[in-house]
């Protein structure tokens, strides 16, 4: 059902959610009650009214004989939110998921507070005593439920006490079992989670694409998740407060290759794939997948294990429905499988990751009163799912999210980002790109509009916040693709297509299903694509326009490409304007993936090569950073080469990110710096040491990116530096060394984000609309792009046949020194892309 359409009735919220908080002014408008007080008014039991607790499902069959909960999924543990974020006793907000069979006992969850964490090597050791020692009890709501499964919400709350502190949460009388087998797994129902002290921020862990894609050599990457077991190490040091996903925290392609859909995908004719119905049996066959592959995903360790205790927060992409959804030609977008799936993904999404209950029903063509238009007057109501099921309604939302005005043109559902302060000094929002995304906008105008609005509140309401982190699921700071696209448009690209189909040559490339380059699979997810560009510009203009106004520092996560890269904006070198003063300074941190397989190494490197430096406009620059100084390993026993030794911009192993802030708001020592008040003592040492800059801006702007990657003191991820003035952050790119360890062993890339100080210069605080404007100068790169000429493209692949068996290794320091081989695979991978444009274009 359209979320325009839905009334949603629930629990009384706690004060900062109640109707009409629309502001941060007024969410922090007088004090709300703290955790205690709710603890001792309800005798430690927190109950959500009994109507959630009730639904047909329940009454319409028998329960279950024995007390005990058989639980096939979690829990999962989110942070939602803070309240009181202004006054001396703020207080954290989250919740906790578990999936049960149906007919179960209504669950309990006890909470206790455990003190600071131990040392460095214990998160569970007491050490200290916390304000909320006392067991307190939470009540479960009821969110969904089916004949086969129900899904529990607990909304938990702790306070931020004066140091940083451990909480440890059990559900009672829990057997975790396998939803096909019915054995039970060796799972413990008590978890522990950590919290930051109300001076501190949180410790954020961030990643993206948790997943294979379709036909990926599992073996050959450890099996798994592996590169999970080196975040648990690293919590296990030092304990991380907040994991943030990027999208595609789920891969759910396989529907088209081993489950419902396989029939349609086989379909060859393009017409009657876009005709074929979406009917109650293909539904049902669609939901029970997409619950399967969640269930089997989230039990698997040790992600399984890190969604126990380390609270999440995310947004989703294209793989968390399916591969490349919302960017293929709008007549295909609005066939009805993919209006089908699309709210099939949406509904596991809203339940897994979100915790909140999903619309009443999914569209099927078998619904009466279907629209034959997406996105009008939304999902049509389907009596055969409102009766079989049970779904909660739900009075408010939670604060954290911003909804989207109108629902998406395919997901025809309101766009859901995410807003929240992470501890004492950060505020964050993720970007959901994907609901409203078409092959020509990524978001709503008026969802701009709202997102900014939000963010501008919340900002002039609590003056602590200094540093504002973005998520996008996309890197905006990333090398210009246009010249694959005029490529694509040359006949002389005939001949390679034709030694790839016919001799197969160069599969590696390409997964074993549709042939899909693994990076970069859809061009026009990007927010440097050419459909976009007037709307990347508005949105950075809209970002400074921020940083200026609020006196921010501004940092952005993307994910998505499959590899990790640093970009950053900043104001053109002519200004002469410091990087702690610039508020056009915004580094991109680019973390992907943790789980799916990198590139080749010759698109990395291909990257690389084209990282030019671009001019947003007249005062704003951009390009990679210099960041890897070495390849992970390298030279140790049995690790391969990952990147050209020229390239120093782009590493294709995967990888995740660990950001915090670079200085102790505790009084202790940051790196064995001595500090007052958490700033250390002395000066920081300027830009290369001596105060000048390099004349190449992909070096060092400031001290905080002098000695990047593995000599950089924050490489380690552990500890603080000390070099990013009292708001700046540490960044540390942990990069796996080896794909087939099952300790996912990795090494890490350091660099610190500095504060913004004293921001120089002012900007035109009236910004345009995506679409609409172009803004100012058109943006360009410091050397044209332009397509390789017919003669020299003909050269190229006249040789290609003899040269496709050579070593693919660089025979020098020289980016311009490419083997035979690598030109020969670089031609390959975009003889892909044009025939992934032609397959879109074509409808299929």
């Amino acid at each position: 059902m359209n979320s325009n359409n839905m009334s949603r009735t629930g629990p009384e919220p706690d004060p900062d959610t109640r109707p009409g908080i629309g502001t941060a002014a007024n969410a922090f408008a007088g004090e709300i009650k703290s955790a205690v007080q709710l603890h001792e008014e309800t005798n430690g039991i927190h109950q959500p009214p009994p109507s959630s607790m009730d639904g047909a499902v329940n009454e319409r069959q028998g329960r279950n004989n024995t007390d005990e909960l058989e639980v096939l999924c979690g829990p999962l543990l989110n942070y939602k939110h803070t309240s009181n974020g202004t006054s001396r006793n703020p207080v954290w907000h989250g919740s906790v998921l578990i999936v049960t069979k149906n007919a179960q006992p209504q669950p309990e969850l006890h909470l206790r507070g455990l003190g600071q964490p131990g040392g460095p090597n214990q998160v569970n050791g007491i050490n200290g005593v916390s304000q909320s020692g006392k067991q307190r009890s939470f009540a479960s709501e009821k969110l969904y439920a089916d004949k086969e499964k129900t899904f529990w919400r607990f909304r938990i709350d702790v306070p931020f006490e004066e140091h940083e502190s451990s909480w440890e949460y059990t559900i009672p009388r829990v057997r975790f079992v396998e939803e096909d087998s019915g054995q039970d797994t060796k799972k413990t129902s008590t978890k522990t989670f950590c919290v930051p002290s109300k001076k501190q921020s949180m410790r954020i862990m961030f990643h993206s694409c948790n997943g294979f894609s379709v036909g990926t050599d599992i073996p050959a990457f450890g099996g798994g998740p592996v590169v999970w077991e080196d975040v648990l190490r690293i919590h296990t040091q030092k304990p991380i407060h907040v994991m943030i996903g990027g999208g595609d925290q789920i891969y759910n392609d396989g529907v088209r290759v081993d489950g419902p859909l396989r029939a349609w995908t086989d379909i060859g004719n393009p017409q009657k794939r876009r005709k074929f119905p979406f009917d109650e049996g293909m539904r049902r066959a669609c939901d029970d997948y997409y619950f399967k592959n969640y269930t089997r995903w989230y039990n698997t360790e040790p992600f399984a294990t890190a969604n126990g205790q380390i609270p999440q927060v995310n947004v989703w992409d294209d793989h968390d429905i399916i591969d490349g959804f919302g960017s293929y030609t709008d007549h295909f977008m609005q066939c009805p499988v993919f209006r089908g799936i699309g709210g099939v993904a949406h509904k596991y999404y809203m339940l897994f990751q979100h915790h909140v209950p999903p619309p009443r029903t999914t569209f099927t063509t078998d619904a009466p009163g279907i629209t034959g238009t997406p996105g009008t007057n939304g999902v049509a109501e389907d009596p055969v799912q409102e009766k079989e099921n049970f779904v909660m309604t739900e009075k408010n939302e939670d604060p954290s999210f911003v909804l989207g005005g109108r629902p998406g043109p395919y997901v025809e559902e309101k766009s859901r980002s995410v807003y929240c302060q992470l501890g004492a000094h950060v505020a964050f929002l993720g970007i959901d790109a994907r609901t409203e995304r078409t092959r020509h906008q990524i978001n709503y105008p008026d969802t701009y509009d709202k997102i900014f609005a939000r963010v501008s509140t919340e900002l002039q309401a609590n003056k602590n916040l200094k540093h504002f982190i973005l998520l996008l699921g996309v890197p905006i700071a990333y090398p210009r693709l246009q010249w694959l696209e005029n490529i694509l448009q040359s006949p002389i690209i005939g001949p390679i297509r034709f030694f790839n189909k016919r001799f197969g040559v160069a599969g590696g490339f390409f997964n074993h299903f549709d042939g899909n380059v693994d990076i970069l699979d859809d061009l026009d997810d990007h927010y440097t694509a050419h459909q976009h560009k007037k709307e990347r510009k508005m949105l950075v203009h809209r970002l400074q326009d921020i940083s200026k106004k609020h006196s921010v520092r501004i940092s952005i996560l993307g994910g998505d490409v499959h590899l990790a890269a640093l970009g950053r904006f900043y104001s053109n070198p002519k200004l002469e304007i410091p990087a702690e003063n610039d508020f056009r300074y915004m580094p991109n941190i680019i973390s992907s993936a943790i789980t799916n397989k990198p590139p080749p190494q010759a698109v990395a490197n291909l990257l690389a090569r084209r990282n030019k430096v671009h001019h947003l406009d007249d005062k704003t620059d951009e390009t990679l950073m210099y960041f890897f100084d070495r390849d992970p390993g390298e030279g140790d026993t049995g690790v391969a080469r990952k990147t050209a030794d020229g390239n120093h911009s782009t590493m294709p192993s995967r990888n995740y990110a660990i950001i915090d802030e670079s200085h102790s708001f505790d009084d202790a020592e940051v790196d064995g710096v001595a500090t007052t008040n958490g700033v250390p003592d002395g000066e920081a040492v300027p830009a290369n040491g001596n105060g000048t800059k390099s004349s190449n801006p992909r070096t060092a702007l400031h001290a905080g990116e002098e000695n990047a990657g593995t000599q950089h003191p924050a490489a380690s991820g552990l500890k603080k530096t000390g070099l990013g003035g009292k708001y700046g952050l540490d960044v540390s790119i942990m990069v796996e060394v080896k794909a087939n360890d099952p300790n996912g062993r990795t090494v890490g890339y350091g660099m610190t984000i500095p504060g913004l100080e004293n921001t120089a210069e002012t900007i035109n605080t009236t910004m345009p609309l995506p679409l609409q404007t172009a803004g100012p100068a058109e943006e360009k790169p410091e050397a044209p792009e332009t397509s390789p000429s017919s003669s020299s493209v003909r050269d190229r692949v006249s040789n290609i046949s003899s040269t496709i068996g050579g070593s693919d290794k660089p025979s020098g320091g020289n980016d311009g020194a490419k083997g035979d081989a690598e030109k020969a695979a670089e031609k390959l991978y975009e003889e892909r892309i044009e025939e992934e444009y032609a397959k879109r274009e074509g409808g299929a």
